[in-house]
């Protein structure tokens, strides 16, 4: 069976080896951060709907789980926002009840927590993973320039409420921009509101991959050292992932599953080969075909060498 909704397996940094799936249409989302490696928001949207049919994600996972393969998470993450599909409150019941052996996660900006109904959606979930970057309104417009009417006060309350009603563990994201969230002011206000929010980490990060504005450049380890510290002791700096040995019952990498890991988010060659079944040189073919046939391009970032969808 040929999969367009699901990707990988690939090896996060966060959640080990994780199943993707994906329920948005590519780029639509209802924020257009600038750190975000999918490139631009096309589809600036909160509107909630069944923006690719459910019966068909729970096809796919069907038969993609129906062959028990090796997992630490299944994960609603990739083109745009999860939380905007209509349908994943069903998705995840039906995971708990067919595949309760697998853990859940849910990768979000938590622009819609303020909607009960999300809330109650996602409580059986066994991970929430929601991004809060900025507090003051001046610079949460400024990087994560939400759909218009989309408050900070509105996702800070969301997730205050989530928290009250949600069993699971809450990671909090909180991506470091240099010159923007950096300062004290601004971790001040972060810091006050994550108390309200209560997660079970607070999880630093910055820049690994291209982001979407050129502007943006990793912040200094030194620096996220001493935020990690400000926010005590639940709090980690997010870090690249290490190299696992390979283990059996993952599906075989084609050439275009290949591609459609990078256009969810731009990988280097060890990223590209944690989630692989495949050996370096055959890895080696792939990207080279891809490259010379102009679908995808390489860029050297300070990570490494990453390939990402030509731009058309």
């Amino acid at each position: 069976m040929k999969y367009r909704y699901l990707f990988g397996p690939v090896l996060s940094r966060r959640l080990g080896m994780s199943l993707g799936v994906d329920l948005m249409p590519h780029k639509t989302c209802s924020m257009d951060c600038v750190y975000c490696e999918c490139g631009r928001t096309t589809n600036l949207t909160t509107e909630r709907k069944e923006y690719i049919p459910t019966e068909l994600i729970i096809k796919e996972l069907s038969d993609f789980l129906g062959k028990k393969p090796e997992l630490d998470y299944v994960t609603f993450s990739g083109s745009g926002e999860p939380t905007l599909h209509s349908g994943i409150g069903k998705i995840i019941r039906y995971l708990k009840r067919n595949f309760s052996n697998y853990k859940i996660a849910l990768i979000t900006n938590g622009s819609m927590f303020h909607n009960a109904a999300v809330r109650r959606e996602v409580k059986i979930a066994d991970v929430v993973l929601p991004s809060l970057d900025v507090v003051s309104d001046r610079n949460f417009e400024k990087v994560n320039r939400p759909e218009r009417g989309l408050e900070n006060k509105k996702i800070i309350n969301g997730l205050v409420n989530l928290r009250k009603i949600f069993d699971g563990k809450i990671w909090l994201e909180i991506f470091v921009i240099p010159g923007i969230n950096d300062s004290l002011s601004e971790l001040k206000l972060l810091k006050n509101t994550v108390r309200k929010i209560m997660p079970d980490k607070i999880q630093i990060n910055t820049l690994d991959r291209p982001g979407t504005e050129k502007w943006v450049v990793p912040e200094k380890y030194s620096k996220l050292n001493m935020i990690k510290k400000y926010f005590g002791r639940n709090s980690e700096i997010i870090v690249a992932p290490s190299r696992r040995k390979r283990k059996s019952g993952y599906l075989k990498k084609t050439e275009n599953e290949i591609l459609n890991t990078i256009k969810r988010r731009p990988c280097t060659f060890d990223d590209l080969l944690n989630s692989a079944d495949l050996s370096e040189q055959k890895l080696n073919k792939y990207l080279d075909e891809l490259i010379k046939s102009k679908r995808i391009v390489s860029e050297r970032l300070s990570r490494g060498e990453f390939f990402r969808v030509e731009k058309t």
